[in-house]
């Protein structure tokens, strides 16, 4: 490891955010210790947490061997770019402070550079360490299918788990690093915009790093504020990026889709709060772009017995339509 006050530039930069986990940044910070790659350099910001005495406490054993830097609370985007302003490495290596990696996690990824020197960005598949819902990888779960290009992404036939992403710094500014007006899901827009900037992305279906997925806390347990966040990227794309008359179709698309997603999840809230006809107002918004059997009988129904709430809740839950992307979010 490339000691943080070391004037030799490390070969790659280890970017951790960190908000709330005290519990449990020892065994993130243990597993990049334990890193069979040993070229590198750790950074940790402390994004305003309100854990910060217990942090700070938990760090102490590693202060010698991180760069360690408190600011205002700026969520992950923010302070992951704080990370990368001051990150000397060539390659930036993102871990969440809640994951940790297996020990060759940095050393299979750099084989992957050293092989093809036109890579930009890699990535792998990840296991839940608190999940017994299902057992399954990340990968088994969401199957990476075809070419990692941005579209690709935007369908998500590829999906990019954070914590084992290992990029070009160079790729990562040339996209405009990431957008900290974003609440959730900004290393997705992340990869959308490294993707469309010309960055060669590829993976491993090999676990190499361990998720931890059962925060109440964290940003992705909102199914609803998921679906929304994912949506509203896919809208800022096609405004902003200068897309190809293809690349437009498919983003617009892919954005109308999940927006209806979005008016589900939303419909189903309204449900649970008994307003059947906001329901309805929703399902049928959201059917406009879906043109599901079942969701235009779900919307028949409600017209036709609005006060059934309760059992079409019981119907609405054996609803099938959601696809990938549903389970995604859940």
């Amino acid at each position: 490891m490339t000691s943080t006050s070391s004037s030799v530039a490390p070969k790659v930069s280890v970017i951790i955010p960190a908000y709330n986990t005290a519990a449990l940044i020892a065994t993130c910070l243990d597993s990049v210790f334990a890193q069979t790659f040993r070229d590198f350099e750790v950074i940790v910001v402390n994004d305003g947490s309100p854990d910060t005495i217990q942090l700070e406490q938990v760090l102490q054993p590693y202060r010698s061997r991180i760069a360690y830097i408190p600011q205002e609370n700026k969520r992950a985007a923010g302070a992951r770019n704080t990370a990368i302003g001051k990150a000397r490495g060539e390659f930036l290596a993102f871990l969440d402070s809640d994951d940790s990696w297996l020990p060759n996690h940095l050393q299979d990824q750099m084989i992957l550079f050293e092989t093809n020197p036109a890579l930009d960005l890699v990535y792998a598949d990840a296991a839940p360490v608190d999940n017994a819902e299902s057992g399954k990888t990340f990968m088994e779960k969401w199957p990476a299918d075809g070419p990692a290009t941005f579209e690709a992404l935007v369908v998500e036939r590829c999906q990019i788990p954070v914590s084992t992403v290992v990029a070009r710094k160079a790729a990562i500014i040339r996209a405009g690093l990431f957008d900290e007006t974003l609440a959730r899901c900004d290393d997705y827009d992340m990869w959308l915009r490294t993707a469309f900037f010309g960055a060669n992305i590829t993976y491993r279906r090999k676990v190499q790093a361990r998720l931890y997925l059962g925060r109440p806390d964290s940003l992705g347990q909102s199914r609803a504020s998921m679906t929304e966040a994912y949506w509203k990227i896919l809208d800022k794309a096609a405004q902003t990026l200068p897309l190809s008359a293809e690349q437009r179709r498919v983003v617009e698309r892919r954005a109308a889709e999940i927006k209806a997603r979005y008016l589900i999840e939303q419909g189903k809230v309204q449900l649970r709060q008994q307003h059947p006809e906001k329901a309805r107002e929703l399902f049928a918004e959201a059917n406009l772009h879906l043109h599901n059997l079942k969701l235009s009988i779900a919307v028949r129904s409600l017209q036709l017995a609005p006060r059934s709430a309760s059992r079409l809740i019981a119907v609405w839950n054996r609803f099938s339509g959601a696809g990938r992307y549903d389970d995604h979010v859940a």
